[in-house]
This record gives structure tokens, sequence and C-alpha cells, in this order.
């Protein structure tokens, strides 16, 4: 019988090859229809060759694919083939890896060095065996893999069980937009009470007298929703959105039917309190619900349609809650939460699909829950007293050490405990830790701007209460506006990082602006200032969030978008904190300073407004009693200080603008994932589960 060679009968190889040459006959045997043309007139059997020919025109076409994709990338096969196996296993000791890519060590030891000199792969310590090694993949390694194949992080969570790419997937149009309409009321229903009950305050304070307890309204709120925000994050990562974004806004309405029941401060604020603990969960959650809906190439147009939420509502609130007080009550500041949720959860039980989770009770991180609650409840408390409380006080010392005391004690939790509330090792993700760290310092800043404005229209312009109110929706237009422009932006260009320095920069510019404001500047340039302000807020409000949720995996979405939420609330606390103690150090020096330069009597001056307490500069009925010279240099004195809390907050930009530039490049492309960490396996409701759950 003759012999046939296999390399001298073998079918080449086409240009773009495929396995679809490779078929099967009705006896299940493999063939290449080509090899069988060639060989039938020749009448021998040879089914064993067609298979041998079928199987190995399979392989080198695999390889042939494997070559030129991995050439496309710049990665050899065998690079491909670690960052791959790292990808999806985590990490490795060389040993295995060689065994699992069936290669030599040595060969793998080799392939390990190139991709660590390039940046993609990081050799670690092996905790198990300290004479081995594991290679780790970098988060340019995981950029480099999600940039090739934009969904395989997504066929990798699928395939543990986990949630698919977006919720929306399989969901009607209608069910889309009811999801995201109800997402959107719940937000608004917790930003518009942000801004809605400060008109209101005069008129509680009268109707309560709680004078001396007046800071406790807003304080109570602010502590427990920030604390309250990290906690909910992380428990919607293990068991679901949906549940948790009904109990935040049914919660927060009970609570605001409570505050509106108030009898008393002391009931007031317990009720507030119990308030910001939903409200904390629906900032968590909300933002969260978009990286679930959306996949990443669509959230930067959602966060801007978000952030516009937030602007809408600073608009609105403040004029909203003065003519409810003047032609209702108070009370209806809080009541009117009622009908918007009840709307709300109405929607949002119809609209958004329900996740089912595995997870169970024991897997929730009390102890890291209740040293966070301990450790940031004193350090918020102890920022908000230095007001009336000097920053060397043994009552703001005491509380910031507890505070640290407790913090470390969190920090040595998280880092043991197997579903930490804020995984430590997120902080090794440059685009996470970057993103916190711009979100605190632009809410440092952005206080700086909101919180001190009406002392410049009203202390240095001598505007009235009423009328600066008005003049500062300028500012939010400006947010709302370059908010959804940027989220629009980001959805056509897909990449952010110039964005970010872009907005910071914009923020520094407007900080420059508001700087140079004296008692001879016309409101229209002030104005102008403030949206050049809002302009930079609005283009770093959706950039950041939907930073995190793409650089991060599918599984700590609720930990990124709240740890944003966390920071920046954060940033603003220590920011009002800290620009208070500018002004009320700065303002008594300067004020000496100019009233030396009118050359008056003390006679003259005894009895002025020193600084100690910049509320009396505001007091129309003090103001009208001191000659005019006077109360320029006032005003010549609260605009220097002014001058230096904005140059201030500049400053602190500034860093952040530096942080910008450390920012790595994600593109967000596709139905992106995230970078493969595991977390506890949950599993998609079928639709007639999720509509039946609702």
């Amino acid at each position: 019988m003759k012999s046939y060679k296999m390399h001298d009968s073998e079918v080449k190889l086409p240009e773009t090859p495929t396995l679809g040459e490779i078929e099967r006959d009705s006896d299940g045997r493999l063939y290449i229809k080509r090899f069988r043309e060639l060989f039938d007139p020749l009448q021998i059997d040879l089914a064993a060759v067609e298979a041998l020919a079928a199987l190995r025109y399979a392989g080198r076409t695999l390889h042939l694919l494997q070559e030129r994709w991995g050439a496309k990338h710049d990665l050899s096969e065998g690079r491909m083939g670690v960052l791959f196996r790292l990808f999806r296993c985590g990490d490795m000791p060389l040993g295995e890896l060689a065994d699992d890519l069936t290669m030599t060590p040595r060969n793998v030891t080799g392939l390990v060095d190139h991709l660590e000199r390039d940046g993609l792969v990081a050799r670690v310590p092996d905790p198990e065996d300290r004479r081995s090694v594991r290679a780790r993949l970098t988060d340019a390694g995981r950029v480099r893999i999600e940039s090739i194949v934009p969904v395989a992080g997504g066929e990798r969570q699928e395939g543990a069980g986990k949630v698919n790419q977006s919720m929306t997937a399989g969901l009607s149009r209608r069910r889309v937009i009811l999801a995201t309409a109800g997402t959107m009321l719940a937000l608004l229903l917790a930003a518009l009470d942000q801004t809605i009950v400060g008109t209101a305050i005069p008129r509680i304070v009268a109707d309560l007298n709680g004078l001396d307890r007046l800071a406790w309204v807003t304080t109570a709120y602010l502590v427990t929703s920030t604390t309250m925000t990290p906690i909910a994050g992380k428990l919607g990562d293990l068991f679901g959105r949906k549940p948790f974004l009904l109990l935040g806004m049914i919660g927060f309405v009970i609570a605001s039917a409570l505050c509106g029941l108030s009898q008393d401060m002391t009931q007031l604020i317990v009720a507030r309190g119990v308030q910001g603990i939903f409200g904390g969960v629906l900032f968590a959650t909300v933002f969260t619900v978009i990286g679930d809906l959306f996949p990443p190439d669509q959230r930067g147009r959602l966060a801007g349609l978000f952030g516009a939420v937030f602007g809408l509502s600073s608009i609105v609130g403040p004029t909203t809650g003065g003519f409810i007080t003047d032609h209702w009550s108070w009370r209806w500041v809080f009541e009117v939460n009622i009908p918007v949720g009840i709307i709300a959860v109405i929607v949002v039980l119809v609209g958004l699909p329900y996740v089912r989770s595995k997870a169970s009770w024991r897997d929730i991180d009390f102890f890291g829950a209740v040293t966070l609650a301990a450790g940031i409840v004193p350090l918020l408390i102890a920022l908000s007293i230095t007001r009336d409380h000097a920053w060397t006080s043994w009552q703001v010392l005491t509380l910031l050490a507890f505070a640290a005391l407790m913090l470390a004690a969190f920090i040595f939790t998280e880092s043991r405990v197997e579903h930490p509330i804020v995984p430590l090792h997120l902080f090794k993700n440059s685009t996470f830790s970057v993103s916190m760290i711009v979100g605190f310092l632009t809410a440092f800043g952005m206080f700086g701007s909101i919180l001190f404005t009406p002392l410049v229209f009203q202390g240095v312009l001598g505007i009235s209460a009423t009328n600066s109110g008005a003049l500062i929706t300028p500012m939010m237009f400006g947010l709302l506006g370059a908010s959804t422009v940027t989220g629009f932006v980001m959805k056509q260009i897909r990449y952010y990082r110039f964005l970010g320095t872009l907005g910071v920069t914009v923020m520094i510019f407007g900080m420059w602006l508001l700087s140079q404001i004296t008692p001879s500047v016309p409101e229209w340039h002030v104005v102008a200032d403030l949206i050049v302000v809002g302009l930079g807020l609005g283009i770093t409000f959706p950039l950041y969030l939907t930073a995190v949720q793409t650089a991060l995996p599918r599984e700590y979405l609720g930990v990124a978008s709240s740890q944003i939420q966390f920071w920046r609330n954060l940033g603003g606390t220590v920011g009002s904190a800290i620009l208070g103690a500018v002004l009320s150090n700065r303002l008594p020096s300067y004020i000496s300073v100019r009233l030396a330069d009118l050359h008056l009597p003390s006679s003259v001056t005894q009895g002025l407004p020193t600084g100690g307490n910049p509320n009396a500069i505001l007091d129309p009925t003090l103001i009208s009693k001191i000659p005019p010279a006077i109360v320029h240099a006032i005003r010549l004195a609260l605009s220097d200080s002014l001058h230096d809390i904005y140059i201030f907050a500049g400053a602190i930009l500034i860093l952040a603008l530096v942080a910008t530039v450390f920012m790595k490049e994600v593109p967000l492309t596709g139905a992106r994932a995230g970078l493969g960490f595991e977390a506890p396996p949950v599993e998609e409701a079928t639709r007639e589960e999720a509509v039946a759950s609702a």
C-alpha cells in the first residue's frame, strides 16, 4: 500500500482560516471537504488519515488565529496566554502557571520577565510558600486584556453565575425608562431635601425654640448619611440593589413624616438623624444602578443626567422651601417628600429588575460596620463643632483621637475579613484611588465656593438675602448644563482623562476669579464667576463616577459608587470646617487693619463687628447704625478674608489637578464588566421572576 506524507498532501490554510472547513460525515467521522475531494479518486480508505488531518488543520488554524490575534495587539502567543490565564484565574504560582499552559517553568519565567518589564505583570510573594513567587496581573495588564476582548470580563462573570453585563439585557425599552425614571426620582427625593430645608430653618427655630441646637438639624443628617453610604454600597453588592433602593425610599418617607410631626428640637434632630440613614442608602444605591442598567459607554451620559438632577434640586429647592414655609407651614417642607417618595417607590417597584443573590447575612462585615461608624461619627461631629469650639479644645481633640483609634481598628478589620465593607486592595487601582482623591479635593473646593458665596453677595456687595439666593442659581445652571454635556461627550469619545484635568482647571480659574471680588465689583461679574465654577463642577461630577465604575469589577460596583459619594461628603465637611477656621482667624485682623486706615478714635470703633462672629456683619439693623465709611471698611475686610479663602481653596484644587495627571486611561467601550476579582456569586432572576418580585 502506498504511503502518503501529510506535508505533501495537506490542504493549505486560507488567508483567513476558519474552523468551518472541518465537517462530520454520516458515520460521525471528521474530515476536510477539500481533502476528501482530493483523495476520493484513489478509492482508498483514508478515514484515519482524514481525521488526523482534520485535527491537525484545526490545531494549526487555532494556532495561526492566536498568533495573528496576538500580533495585532503587539503580544506573542505565549505572553497572550499568560495574560489571559492570570486574568481568568487571578494570582498564580509560576509552577502552576507553567502546568496550566503546558510549558516548561523556564519558558514561563521568561514570558513573565518580558511582561514584567512591560508593566503588565508583577511578581509577588506566595503567602503559602515562601520559596515561591506568584505572578499577578497589574492594572495596566488588565486594561490591555480588556482592550483586546472588551467582553472577556462579562463572559467570565456570567460563567461563574454572576450578574450579566447590564440588567437591560432582555428588558424592554419601556422597562428601562421606568427603572431610570424611578431611580432619578429617588435621587431627587434625597437631593431636594438637602436644599429645601435650609430656607425653613429660621421658622423652625422660632417655632420649636431651639436656637442653641440649630446646627444639629443639619449635622445629624450629615453624620448619619455619610456614615451609612459606604455600608449601604457594600450591602447592595452582596444582596442586590432593588431591596435597598426601596428600603431607602420607604424609610426616607417615614422619617420625613416624623420630621414634620416633631414637637420639639430633640424630636426633630433624632428624626433628621434617621432620615440621614436612609438618605445615605439612597445616595449609595442610585448611582450604582447606573452601572447595573447600562454598559460603560452609556454610563457617562446617564451620570450626567443624574448630576443634572442635583443641579435642578439646588435651583428649585430654596425657592420651593421658601414658598412652602411662607404660604403653608415649615412642616410641609418635610411632608412634601411623602407624595414624591410614594411615586418613586411605585415606579422602581415596577421598572427596576431584581437580581437575586446567594450571599447570606454571614457575609456581612458587622465589626467593620461598627468600627467605621464609631470612627466617622466622632470625626464629623468634631469637624462640625469647630464653629463653636477651638481646634485645640478638649472636646475637638477627644473626638478626633477616638475617631483615629476606631478608624485604625476599621482598617485592621478590613484587611482580614472575607467580604470587607471597603476592600483595601481597591486603592491599589490607580483609577479608583485617583478618583477618590479628586472627589475629596474638589468637594473641598466646591464648599469653598458655595458655603461662602452668600457672604460675598450680602456682606461684600450689600445685597439682600432674598436676591443673593437668586444670584447663586446661575452657578447651578452651569453645573446642570456641563454635567449633561459631559455625559454625552464621554459617550462619543469614550475617553475621559483629559476631561478631568479640564474640569479641575476650570474650577481653579473660577476660584481665582472669585478671589478678585471687591465691594466695587458689579453683581453680574460675580454671577459670571460662579457660572465658571459651576461649569468645572459639572464636568467632574459624572466623570469620576463613570471612571471608577468602569475600572473596577462589577462585583464592586456598589463599593465604587458609594466611595465616591463618601469621599465627596467627607471632603465637603473637612473643607467647610477648615475654610470656616480660616475666615474666623483672618477676618478680625483684616477688620483691625481696615479700621486703622481710617484713623478713628477707639470710642468710635467700640462695639463694631470684630470678625469673631461674621454673621453680625450681615445684620441689616447693626449695619444701618454704622457710618458708611466704616461699613465700607468692614466690607473691604470681608473681601480680603474671602480672597484668602478662595486662594486657599484654589490651592487645594491644584492638588486635585496634579492627581488627575495620574489617572490611567481606560476606554469606555462595549459592555465591559470589570477587571476580574472574585465576589460572592449571584444569579440574575429571570424576567418573569423579576416582574413577580416587583
